[in-house]
């Protein structure tokens, strides 16, 4: 029966009339374009929707730079009597506080360019989505269903064009598939309210990034390009503590995520704020063990998060192809390379200036605008390591300033330079890979007991039985005889580690990573 409601139904296209002011049709109605702003997207279908009839939508376009993502749902009134006075510029919360609308928010992981959204209703009023395909996921209940639904689609926030495709009828979820569908993960709506907020200053502020456009041309050798806004470099003095003299033979490896653009003497990286998700940037050569790399950033000065992921790896950019390169650099991990990630940088403004330098005993310590900020990680040095960046949100700018080789370090028994602190002023979140072999094992250690490179084993003399490993950071009265999976920290008793994991959102009490689990030691 649905097989035939398919064949004498035409497909449905977004509706000509009732859409919101920022919003362009095609020329045959089957895709929708949200031409400026980040709202007044909404729109609706030509036609009713029938029960079980899948509303199947292409990502065309999606535009970083603005929080929040398409919305969609179902509604019983007619579009066709809507003036274009009565649609607001938000489906949330501005339509789904009134009678007879539906809708929430696409998680922002789905919204990808190229994914195919489809949504649908069942006769009991629940709606469920599925991207490309796969499992569908419970959406919405309630929707009521015994009168005509039009679906309801807002281009919104980094949703910039959408297109309607043929439509599907959804099979009947059974009770058993239905125990199995997953609940979705939406937005509760004061997180609405708060995009709305934030992209409406975001938006406030644009004129922050038409006017520094205008420092293009201080790039030099970077090509004018009306979509690139860079930073406006030497904006500030160079901070006190970088030294005078940098040596400039380190330069960004030509291997590079699509949405990236290099300088002509690669020594200045730029995206497109708009659009940039795959920003992978690599150093042409290994860092040297005791040098530092000093690298200056820039960004809108618009206020929408950011984010400058920094990295250590074994593996040479030259042996990566640019469609190999993630817009996460989490999936590098899986790769059989030594790779080591840092996310947790503190609030940058634009012109910092970054230090990172590796130490003989495997700590990497960094600093801003001269001062020392402690240790991010721990890595092994028995290798090769090239540095790796990733820039987003309103970082859009990386320049490497120079190296220079750094005198030998004294190490306090601690593992730390004597007279700085490891503890850095953000929490320090990394991620390591873990090999297939136990040598070539990523090992994540806490910052008392840096890793150490492998040159040969050497096992110290057994402890007294009445030696102990340390207290707990929790009661402080056991001893330490639990490692935390998968941070691999080591500071808890095995009866403070039972009770923290049980706890909602557990972390480690160094790290702040989340806890999967808890392994009690046994020692001989």
């Amino acid at each position: 029966e649905r097989r035939s409601v398919l064949a004498i139904t035409e497909p449905p296209r977004f509706h000509s009339q009732a859409k919101g002011k920022n919003v362009r049709l095609d020329a045959h109605s089957r895709k929708a374009t949200r031409r400026n702003s980040f709202c007044n997207g909404v729109t609706f279908t030509n036609r009713p929707i029938h029960l079980y009839e899948k509303v199947r939508l292409k990502l065309v376009a999606v535009h970083h730079g603005w929080s929040g993502a398409l919305r969609f749902g179902f509604t019983i009134h007619d579009p066709s009597q809507m003036s274009s006075d009565e649609i607001p510029k938000y489906a949330c919360p501005d339509l789904v506080t009134r009678p007879g609308y539906w809708a929430k928010a696409l998680p922002e992981r789905f919204a990808v360019r190229d994914n195919i959204l489809a949504f649908w209703v069942d006769r009991h009023g629940r709606v469920f989505y599925s991207i490309n395909d796969e499992e569908p996921i419970l959406f919405h209940c309630g929707i009521k269903v015994s009168g005509p639904l039009w679906a309801l689609i807002d281009v919104y926030g980094i949703t910039h064009e959408v297109q309607i495709l043929d439509s599907m009828f959804a099979e009947t979820m059974t009770t058993a598939r239905l125990s199995t569908a997953r609940l979705s993960t939406c937005l509760p709506q004061s997180n609405h309210d708060s995009a709305n907020f934030n992209n409406n200053e975001l938006e406030n502020n644009q004129v922050v990034a038409k006017i520094a456009n205008l420092n293009l041309s201080r790039v030099p050798g970077l090509a004018t390009d009306n979509h690139i806004i860079p930073c406006c470099p030497n904006r500030r003095q160079r901070a006190q503590g970088v030294p005078a003299f940098l040596d400039t033979d380190l330069r960004f490896h030509p291997t590079r995520g699509p949405d990236i653009t290099f300088s002509q003497d690669r020594m200045v990286a730029c995206t497109n704020w708009q659009e940039s998700n795959r920003t992978l940037v690599f150093s042409d050569r290994p860092l040297h063990i005791g040098e530092s790399l000093f690298v200056e950033v820039g960004h809108l000065g618009l206020p929408y998060y950011g984010a400058l992921s920094f990295g250590i790896t074994s593996c040479d950019p030259s042996t990566l192809r640019t469609n190999e390169l993630p817009a996460d650099p989490d999936f590098l991990l899986d790769r059989k390379e030594y790779w080591v990630v840092y996310r947790a940088f503190p609030v940058l403004s634009s012109g910092d200036i970054l230090s990172f330098m590796v130490l003989p005993n495997g700590e990497v310590h960094h600093g801003v605008n001269g001062a020392s900020r402690g240790m991010l990680m721990c890595v092994d040095t028995s290798q090769s390591l090239w540095v790796f960046f990733t820039i987003h949100g309103v970082i859009n700018q990386l320049k490497i300033l120079g190296t220079v080789q750094s005198s030998p370090v004294t190490v306090s028994p601690s593992g730390s330079p004597g007279g700085s602190q490891y503890d850095s002023d953000s929490d320090m979140a990394f991620s390591v890979n873990r090999s297939s072999s136990a040598s070539e094992s990523s090992l994540v250690t806490a910052p008392s007991s840096p890793l150490s490179p492998p040159i040969s084993p050497v096992f110290p003399p057994p402890e007294p039985s009445s030696s102990k490993n340390g207290e707990c950071t929790v009661c402080f009265d056991s001893e330490v005889d639990t490692v935390i999976y998968t941070c691999g920290h080591m500071c808890l008793c095995n009866t403070c580690g039972l009770k923290l994991k049980k706890q909602l959102n557990a972390c480690c009490p160094i790290c702040r990573r989340v806890i999967k689990d808890v392994i009690k030691i046994y020692r001989p």
